[in-house]
């Protein structure tokens, strides 16, 4: 399978942040990001988190603020004092209220990949008051939604990085992801009556996913599954570029938001960025942005 740990130098992260005066008067803070890996059969949780976030199935638990969780492979069952267990498959988001009892797990058959977000503020308070939300039924299917996953690994990025305002920052991301959930809970998803279409999705998914490996695209196509000529056709119809240069600019994409966010060396983010050679990281980064890495992050630099 191709689906795997975009978090690849992360593997299982989470952080509880401390919310001052000022995160307050912004109106929306955020409490806890987090990715959690978990393999057929683990214990679940497989981390220690604190004992307020304590989950067990037997026990449940009550929060005291709102979270997003996502579920990006793997299935599961969840349920709380609103809503009957209810089985949870990959592509599913649902949210925790706070106040209100529940408890998911993972099928122990083939475990589960995850991440979360908690937040809150009075600008969530008057959000949720206003019916966007259904806490009887917290349920989102997203689907293979490439734009899910970029939100989160920007969360968790963004809160490694703890640069001055991130929390602002973050707050920021996770109304985005509020709003992605929000349009597709209410409107039309994207090519819902497009079988092809939907096979591109999922395969533009797959390689967000997993953009820092080396991807052989026959066997992406067949696991799809689609003949390999018809999957190359319907994917540059759809995105504009053939599968593999779709892939290459993910990866060059990320390595400028690396220059820029970052003070790794070049060759870090060559790898970060699944090239095995910094030669030939430079010379196509040079080819699609008309200067070397170095040379834009010295611009980059002079701009701030």
């Amino acid at each position: 399978m191709y689906i795997r740990n975009q978090l690849r130098m992360l593997h299982n992260y989470f952080k509880y942040l401390n919310i001052t005066p000022v995160e307050e008067r912004w109106g929306m803070y955020v409490t806890t990001v987090g990715y959690s890996k978990i393999e057929p059969h683990d214990n679940y949780p497989n981390e220690v988190h604190p004992q307020s976030h304590h989950l067990t199935w037997n026990r449940g638990r009550i929060l005291n603020d709102y979270y997003i969780v996502f579920i990006s492979k793997g299935k599961g069952v969840y349920g709380s004092a609103l809503t009957q267990p209810t089985d949870i498959t990959a592509g599913t988001s649902f949210f925790l209220y706070p106040g209100v009892w529940h408890r998911y797990k993972p099928d122990p058959k083939s475990g589960w990949e995850e991440y979360w977000v908690g937040f809150n503020g009075y600008y969530i308070e008057q959000l949720m008051a206003n019916g966007f939300f259904d806490k009887e039924n917290p349920f989102v299917s997203l689907g293979l939604n490439k734009d899910i996953l970029i939100m989160f690994r920007n969360l968790i990025e963004s809160v490694q990085a703890s640069l001055t305002g991130y929390p602002q920052h973050i707050a920021g991301i996770t109304m985005q992801i509020l709003g992605l959930i929000n349009n597709i809970a209410h409107h039309h998803q994207e090519y819902s009556n497009d079988p092809v279409g939907k096979l591109i999705s999922k395969a533009k998914f797959i390689i967000q996913e997993s953009f820092e490996d080396a991807l052989d695209m026959e066997k992406l196509a067949a696991e799809l599954p689609m003949g390999y000529s018809s999957f190359r056709k319907a994917f540059k119809q759809i995105t504009g570029e053939s599968p593999n240069q779709y892939h290459l600019n993910l990866r060059l994409a990320r390595a400028k938001d690396l220059l820029t966010s970052t003070v790794l060396n070049i060759n870090e983010i060559a790898y970060q960025t699944g090239f095995d050679s910094v030669f030939y990281f430079s010379k196509l980064f040079k080819k699609k942005n008309g200067v070397s890495p170095n040379v834009f992050r010295k611009n980059q630099n002079q701009l701030y």
